[in-house]
């Protein structure tokens, strides 16, 4: 069944309702139909870290392990080199499988820089999703049998969420912020939120568990409503959820407050530039004439740049602390310059990062951009980096930082001129 992306709606527990969201504002851009050409979600075939475990699977190279508490779930963990540290908690029913979903059962999702992973205690399912260079997101269910673990591609109804507003439009992965109720069903006559890096604390992770220090700062974690209110003055600064539920049965008793604004930040920087780069194979498939093409990839590639550069991130009031676990294992993936420099280091002070440039630059999904586009990218990132794009949302970013960025950029970006950000 074809998907075309003419609907704003998302399905939540059975109906379609129109939800109040507080969304990206890139959403608002040209729709683009991915059912037409060159997109053509449906009918392309996938090509990714989850199909290839797919064709390992039904060749006979590759057996999962079962086991009776968490059905495939380590196993697959541990072909697509997931931390188990990465374990995030959401209890607002909000993905396929809201009947087993509550507050005392919550969801977990495990994630790497390209694929998350979603399980539920005592369903039967599991749910994947990846990126894929050519569709954007692409999505699986497991269906866990004890002899056989079944992975199917599930678009449908995946893409009636992923493909929306909440994604800018395109098949992508979203972090949402709730108004739970007890039961963890929404409450859609409330404002929700889309969450990114730009989100203040007090628009974040409502009906997700969040574990962690992070001082006076409010958040809408660990709450529900109660008289038409989110109570939130006993849900701040949990170190464990262990006093939360019979946590024993998840990998870890934490919904690590780090991982998940990592997460926020890694799923709207995703979402940016396939955004960016379903608008350049369009309009390259629609003909447009040399400098046509040329004003467009100028357009397109300006939000990626400045998303990269964590323009308009709200500021931390009071320092982070979570998981060690979950910040040494992301920190040790960054490529480092000689000076052991990352763009993976935390600063967790006033912001997410030391230097603020997005890690995902080091990706494959943007490696595989439209090259032109991506040449583009590395343009206006020269013009901020060096100085000769001033703009004020860029003030972010002193001289030493900038300076350190096109140090470690210039250390591990292959692809990069000789010349590149030389003043």
């Amino acid at each position: 069944m074809k998907f075309r992306l003419t609907i704003q709606r998302c399905l939540v527990t059975g109906v379609l309702a129109i939800m109040c969201w507080n969304v990206p504002r890139a959403s608002a851009q040209m729709a683009i139909d991915i059912e037409e050409p060159p997109i053509k979600y449906s009918d392309t075939k996938d090509d990714n870290v989850v199909s290839r475990l797919i064709d390992r699977l039904n060749s006979g190279d590759l057996k999962l392990d079962y086991d009776r508490s968490h059905g495939y779930l380590k196993s697959v963990l541990r072909e697509l080199n997931i931390s188990e540290s990465s374990q995030v908690l959401v209890f607002s029913k909000t993905s396929m499988q809201v009947r087993y979903i509550s507050k005392r059962n919550p969801r977990a999702i495990y994630f790497n820089d390209n694929t998350y992973v979603g399980w539920v205690r005592g369903s039967s399912i599991m749910e994947i999703s990846t990126d894929d260079p050519k569709l954007g997101a692409a999505f699986y269910t497991v269906e866990m049998k004890p002899w056989k673990a079944d992975v199917q591609r599930a678009d449908y109804d995946c893409l009636s969420c992923h493909a929306t507003s909440m994604t800018q439009g395109i098949p992508g992965h979203t972090v949402r912020s709730v108004m739970p109720n007890v039961d963890g069903s929404i409450d859609s006559q409330l404002l929700s939120y889309v969450t990114d890096h730009s989100s203040p604390l007090e628009q974040r992770w409502g009906g997700w568990y969040v574990t962690g220090r992070h001082g006076d700062a409010k958040h809408m974690g660990n709450a529900v409503l109660r008289g038409g209110k989110l109570h939130t003055d006993r849900s701040s600064n949990l170190l464990s959820l262990r006093e939360e539920f019979e946590s024993f049965d998840w990998l870890t008793p934490y919904s690590d407050i780090v991982a998940l604004m990592v997460l926020e930040h890694q799923t709207q920087m995703y979402n940016t530039m396939v955004r960016a780069n379903f608008t350049v194979r369009k309009h390259r498939h629609d003909q447009l004439d040399d400098q046509e093409l040329t004003v467009l990839i100028q357009q397109a590639a300006e939000p990626v740049v400045d998303y990269m550069l964590f323009c308009d991130e709200a500021a931390l009031d009071e320092p982070v602390k979570g998981s060690v676990v979950f910040a040494t294992e992301f920190t040790s993936r960054g490529l480092q310059d000689d000076q052991q420099r990352s763009l993976r280091d935390f600063d967790l002070q006033t912001k997410l990062f030391r230097y603020p440039c997005s890690y995902l630059i080091h990706s494959s999904s943007f490696d595989a951009l439209d090259e032109s586009l991506r040449a583009e990218i590395y343009r206006q990132l020269a013009d901020v980096l060096t100085g000769k794009n001033n703009a004020s949302k860029y003030k972010h970013l002193d001289e030493p930082t900038r300076k350190a960025i096109i140090e470690i950029l210039r250390s591990k970006k292959s692809d990069l001129a000789d010349d590149w950000a030389k003043s």
